[in-house]
């Protein structure tokens, strides 16, 4: 399939896996619109590599749990690309720490933007993306583990995987794609931050190929769920080496 003329919607994608799905998207043919929270200097970093390898891109400020941000980034990518094929939510953030002492604020900042934020993504995405498109949603792999400490993440990409699963059959007849991918422990700065090397060394073997992901496995699973099949829907796909 040519993806030429085909544009696609990458929330997140400033640095890490949103950043590495951005530019495989641009290496397929689409028009990418790199969309960023507060992150503006890495957007346009990664909207300079796109170009340099002689893609397309635009950088899109919007909080994806404000859905006026959201629908004025909608609103641009159909101005400027002329309309929409993919969405890919994968803007998140993680927060670890047990139940029992967890802050309750970091609870509700962190469903704000992976729940809320996911489900106005999906939204606008079910309005605009056009027949023979898809829909993407980032997951994790660490509620199947269920690793002590996760309870509150992995809750909220519960939600996420939730929302994916219904959209797909909410959007019979249409003609577009809706599947989760679900990364397992993946070197970012997401995931790197707060832990030892121990730690490190211990979940990168959780899996039998024993490294930690790259976000370049990450979106190569995307891409295929983005341009190379019409035949996986409502799927979450565990991208972890095995780990589960």
């Amino acid at each position: 399939m040519t993806n030429d003329g085909r544009t696609a919607i990458v929330t997140g994608a400033s640095r890490g896996i949103g950043k590495a799905i951005a530019e495989r998207l641009a290496h397929d043919g689409f028009a990418v619109v790199v969309n960023y929270a507060s992150q503006a200097a890495e957007a346009q970093q990664t909207i300079e590599s796109i170009k340099a390898a002689g893609g397309r891109a635009i950088a899109m400020q919007a909080d994806v749990a404000d859905e006026a941000a959201v629908a004025a980034m909608f609103d641009t990518a159909t101005r400027e690309f002329g309309g929409i094929d993919v969405v890919v939510s994968c803007a998140g953030i993680m927060v670890l720490g047990p139940v029992a002492e967890f802050d309750l604020d970091a609870f509700d900042r962190m469903h704000r933007i992976n729940v809320r934020g996911t489900f106005i993504v999906d939204q606008f995405a079910a309005r605009h993306v056009r027949n023979g498109g898809a829909i993407i949603n980032v997951s994790t792999s660490a509620e199947r583990q269920g690793l002590p400490g996760y309870a509150a993440y992995a809750a909220s990409k519960g939600a996420v995987e939730a929302i994916g699963m219904i959209l797909a059959r909410e959007l019979r007849g249409r003609d577009i794609t809706v599947n989760t991918v679900a990364p397992g422990p993946t070197a970012t700065d997401l995931f790197l931050n707060g832990k030892d090397e121990a730690t490190i060394d211990r979940l990168a073997k959780l899996n039998p190929l024993e490294r930690l992901g790259t976000p370049a496995d990450i979106a190569e699973v995307v891409s295929f769920l983005a341009g190379r099949t019409r035949w996986v829907n409502g799927q979450v796909i565990y991208a972890n080496g095995g780990m589960n």
